[in-house]
């Protein structure tokens, strides 16, 4: 299986055992997804409802052995399709897209609320101050079960620069967990990416979403 297979093995082994490793597979070749998969990895993150299309359509059996997650981000217009292919929904940004996935799903959605925590106008997210309001509505949503948060921290070279957002964003997880919300469960933390995951984890992430660091470059 190769280099691909080796790199998410070693990763997968580094990774405390309550840590969920999402495979980011944007721009990724089929073969690579295929070894990955032969690899172990059981988690697909997909950032394209079609590039999400066509990697389920063309992986056959194997795209069976996996749970798909969105991680980008999701127009309205595109969530039916989105509902036929993924199992779990990281990029919940709106009441408008929130109301409009449980609409149309025929049953409760796992979904996590996806925070621009360091204000970036190039992200998608809401501000952190709007984040326990929008957990509130989302979780009063028949369709829709709520929990955790995800973010995307601004990249850096240094990884460590990362680190007060995590831990902003582990504050902010916290705060809503103790708030108990009705209706949801808040048990999922996603954050860090290839370059900074290991920051991420001793931040508190309990999910990660790897792509570079297992493919290599695109």
């Amino acid at each position: 299986m190769g280099q691909t297979a080796d790199n998410y093995r070693r990763i997968r082994e580094s990774l405390p055992p309550e840590v969920s490793l999402v495979v980011a597979a944007k721009g990724r070749r089929l073969e690579e997804l295929r070894d990955v998969v032969r690899a172990g990895a059981r988690l697909l993150g997909e950032n394209y409802v079609q590039e999400a299309e066509r990697h389920y359509s063309e992986l056959g059996d194997v795209a069976r052995q996996v749970q798909w997650h969105l991680i980008g981000h999701l127009q309205r217009n595109k969530v039916s399709r989105a509902l036929s292919l993924f199992d779990r929904f990281q990029s919940v940004d709106s009441a408008r897209l929130a109301r409009a996935i449980s609409e149309r799903a025929v049953k409760p959605v796992p979904v996590l609320i996806e925070i621009n925590i360091a204000g970036e106008s190039s992200k998608h997210g809401i501000p952190p101050e709007a984040a326990q309001e929008l957990v509130a509505l989302a979780g009063g949503l028949a369709n829709l079960r709520v929990e955790g948060l995800m973010t995307m921290e601004p990249y850096m070279e240094d990884p460590e620069g990362a680190r007060p957002y995590f831990r902003r964003m582990r504050r902010l997880f916290e705060e809503i967990k103790a708030a108990d919300v009705e209706n949801v469960e808040m048990k999922t933390l996603s954050m860090g990416m290839s370059n900074s995951y290991r920051v991420a984890i001793e931040e508190g992430a309990n999910m990660v979403r790897v792509g570079t660091a297992i493919f290599g470059p695109r």
